[in-house]
């Protein structure tokens, strides 16, 4: 059952990574908020079957308290956040940056705990901090002082994406799974469609966008999703961790196969720095062994 497990989290990392070039496609034709509400309310349709079935079998049957409607709502905004700036950073920068850049979040999460819960990190996130933030340099500028828009984008989203993994680890693991997702899921969805219909064009239903919003609602979003709760319970943290972080090395080889993305050797050291940061900041939890699982849980 672990392998089982193992080989559906590098599939889960395969999905992620390449939903970043579907992403891509649909930032060059200049789609933000329309896309990103399309694909999340269709992947909430998709969630919802399992919600519902979870709900029927649950014993008590399970009921949506008030204050679960607080934390979808909430969760829901940060979800918004994280997809808004992402999308709207990837009109500007690569499918490789962007997942890379992405993958910060890890990092950010115990700066933002400490910051706002006063929890105090372990010195071996101050390092990896550190690393990621020369790796995120010298991937966005190539060693040139020069920061492109879009990587500051995705910078600014790996906060909120940060931001969403702490409202799911401390408040939404109190309640049922299935429904949560649904929840945020539609938030997030009706937010960005609300702010995409009164501020952006229609966008032009190609075939390639079509694409991108079906394989990001049913692949990366409804499918990796409901995948992983099943997966993280037949593997230990440790093994989820390693796996789901290889998702930025998957959205650099997805780049670079599907949109000839090519990046310069400073700019792959970089890549490479931010990989060990993200590595280094969950290596105090995999010796110990109490990764929260809710805080590998994300929405892409």
């Amino acid at each position: 059952m672990r392998l089982k497990a193992d080989i559906t989290l590098f599939i889960i990392s395969i999905i992620w990574g390449s939903a970043f070039v579907a992403q891509r496609v649909a930032g060059q034709m200049g789609s933000v908020y329309l896309f990103n509400g399309f694909r999340y309310l269709l992947a909430a349709s998709v969630v919802l079957p399992v919600a519902l079935r979870s709900r029927r079998i649950a014993n008590p049957p399970h009921e949506i308290s008030r204050n679960q409607y607080k934390w979808m709502a909430i969760a829901g905004f940060f979800l918004f956040m994280g997809s808004a700036l992402q999308q709207a950073g990837m009109v500007y920068t690569t499918a490789g940056n962007a997942g890379f850049i992405t993958s910060l979040y890890v990092v950010l999460i115990p700066v933002v705990l400490f910051l706002f819960w006063g929890e105090k990190p372990h010195w071996l996130l101050v390092v990896a901090f550190v690393l990621a933030g020369v790796g995120a340099f010298l991937l966005s500028t190539g060693g040139r002082f020069e920061v492109r828009a879009g990587d500051v984008l995705e910078l600014v989203g790996a906060l909120f994406w940060a931001l969403h993994v702490i409202v799911l680890g401390k408040f939404a693991s109190k309640f049922e799974a299935m429904s949560f997702s649904v929840g945020q899921l539609l938030v997030c969805g009706i937010l960005n469609l609300g702010i995409g219909v009164i501020f952006e064009p229609m966008m032009q239903f190609s075939w390639n966008m079509f694409f991108a919003i079906a394989y990001t609602a049913f692949f990366s979003l409804g499918l990796c999703y409901t995948l992983q709760v099943w997966a993280q319970r037949h593997t230990p943290p440790a093994d989820a961790a390693l796996l789901l972080s290889l998702e930025s090395v998957f959205a650099v080889l997805s780049g670079w196969l599907l949109l000839d993305e090519n990046l310069v050797a400073i700019q792959i050291f970089g890549c490479a720095l931010i990989f060990v940061a993200v590595l280094l900041s969950q290596f105090k939890e995999w010796t110990s062994g109490t990764i929260d699982p809710d805080h590998l849980v994300e929405g892409r």
